[in-house]
């Protein structure tokens, strides 16, 4: 059976998800929505690499439970830099930059989770599509922020 393989790439990414969560919010500290809004939402994947760690068990996995989180002075040297350009035209730049990332990392693991719901249920494994079901809406929030951010900052960015 080869829905070990799609949890293993799933907690992966789940795993990545956190971390550019992370570096995003030290990067754009000056803004307050995206710092805190970010560091919100890193909380789902953080939950989501620790369900899928659980789940795969059942699927012969060892998993870290944990996701990776940003070291510590890497975070705090990303958070200075941020609050030292933080009336320069760059930033505007660097968000939108970092708003395409999130929305297409997003959407990818948007698809893994579909693709692992279809599985569950083609295997009948009902815990499998219920933590599927719980954790996509999730990642379709996610998206949708990404989207809305994107629609909001880009006419002021990319027109000035």
């Amino acid at each position: 059976m080869k829905l070990g393989m799609a949890i293993e790439e799933l907690h992966r990414s789940e795993n990545d998800l956190t971390s550019t969560l992370l570096a995003m919010s030290d990067r754009h500290k000056t803004d307050h929505e995206v710092f805190y809004v970010t560091r919100d939402i890193a909380k789902w994947s953080r939950e989501h690499v620790a369900e899928l760690a659980r789940v795969g068990r059942d699927y012969g996995l060892d998993l870290d439970p944990e996701a990776k989180d940003d070291p510590g002075f890497v975070a705090s040297l990303r958070q200075k830099s941020s609050e030292l350009m933080g009336r320069r035209p760059e930033p505007g730049l660097l968000l939108l930059a970092d708003l395409r990332h999130l929305h297409r990392q997003a959407a990818g693991i948007s698809l893994d989770w579909e693709l692992l719901a279809q599985g569950a249920q083609a295997a009948k494994d009902r815990e499998l599509l219920a933590l599927s079901e719980r954790c996509h809406p999730q990642t379709l929030r996610i998206l949708r922020f990404a989207n809305a951010k994107l629609k909001e900052a880009s006419p002021q960015v990319l027109a000035s």
